[in-house]
């Protein structure tokens, strides 16, 4: 989950949108949403509970957990967003080329799996062997 969830704020970055979406598992069964108020975004589980926030900051976010505590931030430069925990060492980086399709890769620069989006809308999370994550729209 923390994966499908940092590229979802690499297109944002990417996209600077108001942005409401609605996460789906590999089956397609709800698993939680994201909602935009101002500069923030609020994530909630399948139930409706608010589960962490994430700030707009002057390049990227800064991620937060239920009771406000920093839990890291998602730094952009141009096509490629960097992921860092909260004592600022990096996670993993998400690099978006010319077609729109989103490639993730760990701390040590090997791919994890890429993200890509349909005419509809729809994002689609698959793993490094391309197999099905989960999707949001």
């Amino acid at each position: 989950m923390k994966k499908f969830l940092a590229v979802i704020f690499g297109f944002l970055i990417f996209a600077n949108v108001t942005f409401a979406a609605t996460s789906y598992d590999r089956y397609g069964q709800k698993t939680g949403s994201y909602r935009q108020n101002g500069s923030t975004i609020n994530q909630y589980d399948r139930y409706g509970q608010k589960t962490g926030s994430f700030k707009k900051t002057s390049n990227g976010y800064d991620s937060y957990d239920k009771y406000g505590a920093k839990t890291g931030s998602y730094k952009s430069n141009g096509n490629t967003t960097t992921q860092y925990d909260r004592y600022g060492s990096k996670v993993g980086t998400y690099k978006t080329d010319s077609n729109g399709v989103t490639t993730s890769y760990d701390k040590y620069g090997q791919k994890t799996g890429s993200f890509k989006t349909d005419s509809s809308g729809r994002t689609t999370q698959y793993d490094r062997y391309g197999r099905k994550v989960g999707s949001y729209k």
